[in-house]
């Protein structure tokens, strides 16, 4: 019989995906290592063929998989893994938009079930850093129904009804599956949602890949999975330093700012499954019983659901906190 070692704070080697609207930010400001346009940081994530690896501690080289089928509730919580069981709930990432991304789509849990056998797309955006003029798109910018979206889409004229907002650094959204939308050029962000990767792609700007090939289209896919009478907007919030400040609480996930600026104990008894840290400015170094780890912006560390608290020692740092409620 195996022994396992005790669990401990733990740190994922991410996995960084090139793309056509991506930029150099990630390695830049974020230290990541990697050539080429980077769009996504897969910092935690289940997604078959994108499996995280550990890169800390006596498990450094295990996969999220194996750790979690063989800690099982140790890690995630005993109510979480009663429902997931082997498949980790949530992704993780940070975002570099060097262009507009698609305008896109994800299905609701309902809709990717029975398509793909997969969980639907809830996520949330951070908004790390915008040059000039930034935007998202988010909705429509009017009602609209689905034969005036098909008349609207027929034409090519589908950038005529999209909502586009002016974002500043610090802004939040939720948005729900069914929401059209696109992150615009020269945003970074640190997003949080369900373990998917099933996007719909509505309107690429006539781009072609980095191969020079034309993207596909998901143009009936999306037109099943748009809800067109639904709202979504930007998430209204106070943060209070050295307290875990609400940014915003889903049925999938709950989202805290954590802004440090003195030593800090975290007392995680209550939270009923792991605990996430996004590192989005500063560093500290966290210790649970033994283990010490520092942790610097642009990094990632999970905390199993077993251990009851981390120590946080740092002059200024800021995080966002993520569990399962």
């Amino acid at each position: 019989m195996i022994t396992l070692p005790p669990l401990y704070p733990l740190k994922f080697s991410p996995i960084l995906k090139e793309k056509v609207w991506g930029g150099n930010k990630l390695q830049k400001l974020f230290h990541k290592t990697a050539k080429g346009y980077v769009g996504e940081s897969w910092e935690i994530s289940g997604v078959e063929d994108s499996i995280s690896e550990i890169a800390n501690g006596p498990l450094k080289g295990h996969t999220l998989n194996w750790i979690l089928k063989n800690y099982k509730e140790k890690l995630v919580g005993e109510k979480v893994y009663q429902e997931f069981g082997n498949q980790f709930p949530l992704l993780f990432k940070f975002i570099d938009a060097r262009e507009d991304l698609s305008v896109q789509v994800h299905p609701d849990d309902f809709l990717a079930k029975e398509r793909h056998n997969s969980f639907g797309k809830t996520e949330m955006w951070y908004i790390l850093n915008v040059e000039n003029d930034s935007k998202l798109i988010v909705g429509f910018n009017k009602e609209i129904n689905q034969k005036q979206y098909v008349h609207y889409l027929s034409e090519g004229k589908i950038t005529e009804i999209l909502n586009t907002i002016p974002i500043n650094k610090d802004d939040a959204f939720v948005l729900k599956p069914g929401t059209v939308h696109a992150i615009g050029a020269g945003v970074l962000l640190a997003e949080i949602q369900q373990t998917s990767d099933i996007t719909y792609r509505i309107y690429d700007w006539d781009r072609p890949d980095t191969n020079g090939q034309m993207r596909a289209l998901h143009t009936d896919l999306a037109l099943g999975a748009i809800k067109f009478n639904q709202s979504n907007s930007k998430i209204a919030y106070s943060p209070v330093k050295n307290l875990p400040s609400l940014i915003s609480t889903t049925d999938f996930f709950t989202v805290n700012k954590l802004v440090l600026s003195k030593n800090y104990i975290r007392n995680l008894k209550d939270i009923p499954s792991f605990t996430v840290y996004m590192c989005i400015e500063g560093n500290a170094v966290l210790k649970s019983d033994d283990f010490l780890e520092e942790i610097k912006m642009g990094e990632t560390i999970l905390i199993p659901a077993q251990l009851p608290e981390l120590k946080f020692s740092t002059n200024s740092a800021s995080f966002l906190e993520v569990y399962i409620p």
